[in-house]
């Protein structure tokens, strides 16, 4: 699919390993690509190796891009919540360590107001939401063995599943 510029958007989410983040958003109606990489940290570009020490302050993330004209920004953010633990907090599942925390990188003012709307929504559903939301200042992509790993290796996530949270 070729993306009209001025129809698309750009989500910047971390959800645990950034592999299983990828496997999901991908699957989402108006996904035309999506890069894991890092962000969040104060290193610039960060290595695999060096994000997995837990010292960088990276998020194992993925920019996602759509097509704002099949899903919005809120629909992504709720699909994203769909489909990770985010009242976890230290970790996604079995990952454990800051790197694989869950947080909204939100490139814009409206993108915030809309994060926060989301979090509210799922506070007042009751859940414990950990899920930072943090403005986004760079990201490096990761290296290319990590960019569609679970389509190349033809397996499925370990620590994301899809659990239906929001009401269509």
């Amino acid at each position: 699919m070729t993306e009209n510029p001025a129809h698309f958007e750009i989500a910047v989410l971390a959800s645990g390993c950034f592999w299983g983040t990828e496997y999901y958003l991908k699957k989402l109606p108006g996904v035309f690509q999506t890069k894991p990489g890092y962000t969040g940290g104060h290193l610039d570009n960060p290595t695999y190796e060096m994000v997995c020490t837990g010292t960088t302050g990276h998020a194992e993330a993925v920019e996602v891009y759509f097509d704002t004209t099949i899903n919005t920004y809120e629909e992504v953010l709720k699909y994203f919540f769909e489909t990770h633990i985010f009242t976890q907090n230290g970790g996604i599942g079995p990952d454990i360590g800051d790197q694989y925390r869950s947080e909204i990188f939100y490139l814009t003012e409206s993108q915030r107001r809309t994060a926060i709307k989301i979090i509210n929504e799922l506070i007042n559903k009751g859940f414990t939401v950990q899920t930072k939301l943090t403005k986004f200042t760079s990201f490096w992509e990761a290296e290319p063995y990590h960019q569609n790993y679970y389509y190349k290796k033809g397996e499925t996530p370990y620590c994301h599943i899809y659990k239906k949270i929001f009401a269509d």
